[in-house]
């Protein structure tokens, strides 16, 4: 892994850029922007993707595999990410050269250029409530500038470059750069302590967090719900701030939240409610609108037209999202690799499937959370799903940690009836199936890249019979 350093200067002209991981959502959202300027891109990433075919379709020249014969001799600037390598080749090259290397956030801060920036940080919904904002913001009439997370399913892009001064970003705090932005609206989602392996500790996770929002030139937006969200309120000197969630004494409060299906919810503020329902399901989701509802409500617009605009929201990709259906047994993913995120997204499944039950099969991400958290893994897949079918870590950036793997977490169930660790991921697609029956919901959860068993699943569930259940 590379810490970013912020210290180095951005230069003021790009010229062609390269970057070295281009096939993630936030660099592909970048590369794509890039493009969109008129810069000429090329990139490298460590296997073939959607993303990185959409880009060549857009005229960057992309490369499958990292490799010193990649950069080539016109390159000026390279963009890399924090998840690779310090010996990563096209990296190590570049320094040789002397070219301008920055890291994403740096290429991000070049791109927003002084606009006025709403930045959307939190260790969990920061994806789901930018979408909302953008697309709330377009229904509204605005046509901001944006980089997400993730791709917004109803507009098929993470990002997207637009006519108004309005710039919207997911801000990232797992390496501290949500910091280097000049942010107009900050909106704190929650302040669930994570990426400690960076932080440290919880205070200094906590203090980052009151300095991201005290910063902010106009209004800090926050939940009054997250436990660590209230210990950075209490940190805040901010003249203006904006609190949103369930609690009695919320600006903007969310109420009378239903579950059942897609969530409908009821928003008041100053005394005035409107009642909503999202397309999607988890009540999450309602509390991430009511704080992209008290975002649109700081940059001047209505309550009402703010909750209607909200209302469209279709999802992003990769959270809650279903890949098909077979013998009756609907496939989802989603991305979540935190245990509250995890706990999110089986209360949404739990409020939908009905009758059925619900199979998780998860991927620990990275060896330090999951040696952290193993225990709080194993307590919410054990109360939330009926069955886990365990895969091993993915490791990102990390080199392996002895004895930690998906075994370390399933050996934590207090019942090991529900749970079956399976590196294998053939058998694990195949005893999936053959535990699933028509009605259940298997939904596939971490941030690496457990989608990729999908296909196998949905394979083995075609092929496997009618089920054996449990």
């Amino acid at each position: 892994m590379i810490r970013p350093d912020l210290s180095l200067p951005i230069p003021e002209s790009i010229g062609a850029a390269h970057f070295i991981g281009i096939g993630g959502s936030g660099m592909s959202g970048l590369a794509r922007m890039f493009l969109e300027r008129g810069i000429r891109v090329s990139g490298s990433d460590r296997a073939d993707s959607t993303a990185l075919r959409e880009l060549a379709e857009l005229g960057a020249t992309v490369h499958v595999g990292h490799d010193a014969a990649n950069l080539g001799d016109d390159v000026d600037t390279v963009v890399h990410t924090g998840a690779i390598w310090p010996e990563n080749p096209e990296f190590v090259l570049a320094k040789q050269r002397g070219l301008h290397v920055i890291h994403r956030s740096q290429a991000l801060y070049w791109l927003i250029g002084g606009r006025r920036l709403v930045s959307v940080a939190g260790a969990h919904g920061k994806t789901t409530s930018t979408g909302m904002i953008v697309t709330a913001l377009r229904d509204l009439g605005v046509q901001p500038t944006f980089v997400n997370g993730g791709v917004i399913a109803q507009l098929g892009v993470s990002s997207g470059t637009g006519s108004d001064e309005l710039f919207v970003i997911e801000a990232d705090e797992s390496d501290g750069t949500f910091l280097l932005y000049d942010t107009s609206v900050a909106l704190v989602t929650n302040v669930d302590p994570d990426h400690l392996d960076h932080w440290g500790t919880r205070d200094a996770f906590y203090a980052a967090f009151a300095r991201f929002a005290n910063e902010a030139r106009e209004a800090v937006v926050i939940s009054s719900d997250d436990a660590g969200a209230r210990i950075v309120a209490e940190q805040l000197t901010h003249p203006h701030v904006v609190t949103f969630g369930e609690a009695p004494d919320a600006t903007v409060r969310v109420s009378d939240i239903v579950t059942e299906g897609p969530v409908s919810f009821a928003i008041t503020y100053e005394g005035e409610t409107v009642s909503a329902q999202l397309p999607i399901p988890g009540a999450h989701n309602a509390v991430n609108a009511a704080g992209a509802v008290a975002v649109l409500l700081t940059l001047g617009h209505g309550l009402e037209a703010s909750v209607r605009a909200v209302e469209g929201f279709a999802g992003t990709v990769r959270r809650f999202e279903l890949h098909g259906v077979e013998r009756g047994v609907s496939v989802y993913d989603d991305y979540a690799h935190h245990p509250t995120e995890v706990a999110a997204a089986l209360a949404a499944a739990r409020s939908v499937v009905g009758d059925g039950r619900i199979i998780a099969i998860q991927q620990p991400h990275t060896y330090s959370r999951t040696q952290e958290m193993y225990r709080e893994f194993a307590e919410v897949l054990e109360q939330h799903a009926d069955h886990t079918v365990m895969l091993d870590v993915y490791g990102a950036r990390e080199d392996p940690v002895p004895g930690v793997t998906g075994e370390l977490v399933s050996g934590a169930f207090d019942d090991p009836s529900h749970v079956h660790y399976v590196p294998d991921w053939q058998e694990a697609a195949d005893y999936t199936a053959s535990i699933a029956r028509e009605g259940d919901y298997v939904i596939t959860l971490g941030c690496g890249n457990v989608h990729l068993i999908i296909p196998q699943v949905l394979d083995a569930l075609a092929s496997s019979g009618s089920g054996a259940g449990e």
